[in-house]
């Protein structure tokens, strides 16, 4: 009896190893003709089996599996996130055996995979098919997780769709990875053509210098996006109308990097986004204090104090950014904007005016002082367009500056540049 039972045993083994090798090349089959309906099926049949398989047929089994779900592309998100997972299954499960049948052919269906998506990722962004390129840079980096700027691609991606959620689940993925998307880049001038190149390492540019194809080698470290992740994190959160969650999460990164001036100014961001505009006013004026050089924070002390009605403040705020940046375009827009700011007043005043002798006397020193106003803003009009000589708005005022001042010359000169900026303008 006992060896009618051992042997009976034997054959129900024999019958389950057969099915699980029939099921297995029920897959196989199916592949062979580009039936992904069929191999499927075949995947949830075997599926049920692969507890009792050994490591070599369940390699097979992972392998095959990844193609079915994967279907050249056509299968469904969900699928092909499963495919990925099962391809990382073939090369665990062969590396803990020692023997690499499948990982090789895993490796190349996965980085074929991961090109095809990475392609596909980059056109749907380049024709701004955010929700497209956020899949595509989030497959891509599951089949890759050492390369996060990939998962980087994908929250800009998401945000720019704009799908928040997506994009808050991706941001929250680089924070707890500490990302920071810094690293070294190596570039040289190119000898020939006079134009800055950047190399994949040092050891390229390096030779290439050595060559004389290239001169003036740079090293330099790309900016650090832990500000920018942090921020969207918090901005989301506000959108969501979480501020705690986005005050918590601005408070985590500022803690880890207090002199962070990226950090600071995200915070302030937060807050105005939040209509907390005296805190914004407070984070700005700490961050001028840090960095006084800084063009870009002058001028929005300057907004800020221009939108609060102290035109005295906006005035030293914008003078500040054009000493530190001569260039600055909108600073010497938003000063003329301001110092013209007081010319309703003086029109109010004039108007409200009688005809006595008195009045008559006060409506001339009104009117001198509002040409003093309009002589006050024209040299920052100039330079404006100078700088910029598209800035129709800037023209636009000039004009018709010029035309209350009885400047007929320069107001038909500048009535023509402004008919051919806006001829200019139709015909793109």
């Amino acid at each position: 009896m006992k060896k009618l039972m051992t042997l009976v045993l034997l054959l129900a083994i024999s019958s389950i190893t057969f099915a699980q090798k029939s099921e297995v090349k029920a897959i196989e089959k199916a592949l062979k003709s580009s039936n992904y309906g069929d191999a499927k099926s075949a995947v949830s049949a075997a599926e049920a089996l692969t507890g009792s398989m050994d490591d070599k047929l369940k390699a097979k089994f992972y392998y095959l599996k990844a193609q079915a779900l994967y279907a050249e592309g056509q299968g469904t998100d969900a699928n092909i996130d499963e495919a990925i997972t099962s391809l990382n299954n073939v090369k665990e499960l062969e590396s803990k055996m020692g023997k690499l049948k499948y990982t090789e052919e895993a490796n190349v269906m996965t980085t074929n995979m991961m090109n095809a998506y990475l392609t596909k990722a980059n056109t749907a962004f380049t024709n701004k098919n955010y929700k497209v390129a956020a899949k595509g840079f989030d497959k891509a980096y599951k089949m890759s997780p050492k390369d996060t700027l990939y998962l980087y691609y994908a929250a800009s991606s998401a945000v720019s769709e704009p799908d928040f959620d997506t994009a808050l689940d991706y941001y929250i993925q680089l924070k707890n990875l500490g990302y920071t998307g810094e690293k070294m880049n190596y570039s040289a001038i190119n000898v020939e053509s006079g134009v800055e190149e950047t190399f994949a390492d040092k050891t390229q540019r390096d030779f290439s210098v050595k060559a004389k194809l290239h001169k003036e080698p740079k090293d330099y470290k790309s900016e650090s996006k832990t500000a920018e992740i942090v921020k969207n994190i918090a901005l989301i959160y506000v959108s969501q109308g979480d501020n705690e969650k986005a005050l918590g999460a601005m408070a985590d990164a500022r803690s880890e990097n207090p002199d962070d001036i990226g950090l600071l100014l995200s915070e302030a961001n937060v807050y105005l986004k939040m209509g907390n505009r005296e805190k914004f006013r407070a984070l700005m004026e700490e961050a001028t204090q840090k960095d006084p050089e800084n063009s870009e924070l002058q001028y929005n002390l300057g907004v800020l104090a221009a939108e609060g009605g102290n035109s005295e403040a906006a005035i030293k705020y914008y003078e500040k950014a054009i000493a530190i940046n001569p260039n600055y375009v909108d600073a010497y827009n938003n000063l003329a904007v301001v110092i013209l700011g007081g010319e309703a007043a003086i029109v109010e005043e004039m108007n409200g005016l009688g005809t006595s002798s008195a009045d008559n006397k006060k409506y001339d020193a009104l009117k001198d002082s509002r040409t003093q106003l309009y002589n006050d803003a024209i040299p920052y009009l100039e330079k404006a367009l100078e700088l910029r000589n598209t800035n129709v708005d800037a023209a636009k005022t000039l004009m018709n500056i010029y035309s209350a001042l009885g400047e007929t010359d320069k107001f038909k000169a500048m009535r023509a540049k402004v008919e051919q900026m806006e001829a200019s303008a139709a015909g793109n």
